[in-house]
């Protein structure tokens, strides 16, 4: 048994585990043994895959990841270590 990707229009669609003998088809997709980057969303171009694109950050995560930044600069001014804000930040 292994990992297989569902490969359409070069698409990562889906992915199975297959033993890659037993009659077993998807309409209109390939099926490709998987590597690491084999990945729903990514790309397979015949010869390798493509890791899918980062989603974008809503503008309340980017806001979020905005606020936590300024945060950890004003405590690093105020001479805490990288270990010490992390206690404080938990991470």
């Amino acid at each position: 048994m292994a990992n297989y990707a569902v490969v359409k229009n070069g698409v990562v669609e889906n992915m199975i585990v297959w033993d890659g003998v037993t009659p077993f088809s998807v309409p209109d997709s390939e099926l490709i043994e998987a590597t690491a980057d084999a990945h729903i969303g990514g790309s397979w171009d015949g010869s390798v895959f493509t890791l899918p694109p980062a989603p974008e950050l809503t503008a309340e995560q980017a806001a979020a990841a905005e606020a936590r930044s300024s945060a950890i600069e004003k405590l690093k001014a105020l001479g805490l270590n990288d270990a010490e804000i992390a206690s404080i930040t938990g991470g």
